[in-house]
């Protein structure tokens, strides 16, 4: 089995790394590239940089700022936020990123996710997948725009239909968890894993080191956590050693 990889993420907004509870009442966390150095250097395995205001503005992600984070950053970088067209994962790449997280954008237009994987590989795409609980037939949802509107879409079967289509990861994130702190959704990570064959990144609700090691043990294959790591409640070698206290291989 393959090491779990540790990933901290920069929602980022003008300019600004922030975070809030259910993606609502933003608040400063401090400067995107600053945050992206001390993590690689704290042992992160890979960083993810989303632009969380880029497809509300209907703009793509600025690429000044990712260039400027993979210049001080020496692993594997994803980015995510705006991205519409094969030119914006193309500039998107030339600017040092390694992956991009396509989220509303393919909901809008699978084609687009098919075409990412047929021009640049699967590897290259990581879907973002934005769900919450809800009456759909899998008991969960996927939302659009950062978790601001619910569609019709059945969480599972968009899982179903985005591998088929090319996806390389699974970025999952439960609205309902984000920051709150209270754990990842457990019971979600575990229905997506029982259908997915591709990598799995369990994101929201990370509040203690022990979360880190359900959600691995719920089938993850890589944990992302945010506000816990920007205000240096969690460290990423203490989410490491109680992984590794778990039966874990981490890098």
């Amino acid at each position: 089995m393959p090491a779990i990889r540790v990933i901290p993420c920069l929602d980022v907004a003008d300019g600004r790394v922030v975070k809030g509870v259910r993606f609502e009442n933003l608040k400063d966390s401090g400067d995107p590239i600053e945050l992206a150095k001390r993590y690689y250097l704290d042992g992160a395995d890979e960083v993810t940089f989303l632009d969380v205001v880029a497809t509300n503005e209907n703009r793509g992600t600025t690429l000044d700022m990712v260039q400027a984070c993979a210049e001080q950053v020496f692993i594997p970088l994803t980015v995510g936020g705006g991205i519409r067209t094969l030119e914006d994962v193309s500039n998107l790449l030339k600017s040092g990123a390694d992956k991009v997280s396509v989220g509303s954008a393919g909901i809008r237009v699978p084609k687009l996710l098919a075409d990412i994987a047929a021009d640049f590989g699967s590897q290259v795409l990581v879907i973002s997948l934005d769900l919450k609980r809800a009456g759909s037939k899998s008991g969960f949802g996927v939302t659009l725009n950062g978790g601001r509107v619910l569609t019709d879409l059945d969480a599972l079967e968009w899982v179903k239909q985005v591998q088929d289509l090319g996806a390389g990861e699974l970025l999952v994130n439960s609205i309902d968890a984000d920051g709150t702190r209270d754990g990842f959704d457990l019971e979600m990570l575990e229905a997506i894993r029982a259908i997915s064959k591709v990598p799995l990144i369990a994101s929201g609700g990370a509040g203690k080191t022990s979360d880190f090691v359900a959600a691995a043990n719920a089938g993850a294959d890589a944990l992302l956590a945010a506000s816990v790591f920007h205000e240096g409640s969690i460290s990423i070698s203490s989410v490491k050693k109680s992984l590794q206290d778990g039966g874990f291989e981490v890098r």
